[in-house]
């Protein structure tokens, strides 16, 4: 047997107009970056803006980069409505 509370916000007017301009909304007409596209963009600029990250490993910016690649893919989910 599996136990589970349902939980529904019922936010009121007030609450509901702050949500709807608080949330993020996707603007699927926007291109989505390419993790090459990025990589190039932050080699371009880290040695002028970003010195110290040539003082570590390469490995924490390629992992967000990836990361982010991965969310951007993830957040490709259809509207509802169809759209």
């Amino acid at each position: 047997m599996i136990v589970a509370h349902k939980i529904a916000p019922a936010p009121n007017n007030q609450q509901a107009t702050y949500f709807a301009k608080a949330a993020w909304k996707a603007d699927h007409n926007l291109p989505k970056p390419s993790q090459q596209s990025l990589r190039r963009q932050l080699n371009a600029i880290k040695r002028e803006q970003f010195p110290w990250m040539l003082e570590g490993s390469k490995n924490a910016p390629q992992m967000a980069i990836i990361q982010l690649a991965a969310a951007c893919k993830v957040s490709e989910v259809p509207q509802e409505g169809g759209g």
